[in-house]
């Protein structure tokens, strides 16, 4: 599986402008399952949970993942797919 630095690069983006139509569609595109779970996840306690804290734990777990995807990716895959 090749997963390309653009997918993290622009969750990062939708997530920090709360872009969250444009956040559901990289859900559906990526290729990397637990980032498509982990922005499900958010976006499920966004718009569903009374739960503040809950909110803010998903959107923490997403930041956290994305995060350490950044860092862990391989130098050589970090092009973008044309």
């Amino acid at each position: 599986m090749t997963v390309y630095i653009a997918d993290y690069d622009k969750a990062l983006y939708f997530t920090l402008w709360g872009q969250w139509d444009d956040l559901l569609i990289l859900m559906v595109r990526t290729k990397d399952d637990f980032l498509a779970k982990k922005i499900e996840s958010f976006l499920h306690s966004y718009h569903y949970s009374p739960d503040e804290q809950a909110v803010m734990t998903s959107h923490e777990d997403l930041m956290h993942y994305i995060d350490h995807a950044m860092i862990h990716m391989p130098a050589f895959s970090y092009t973008e797919e044309i």
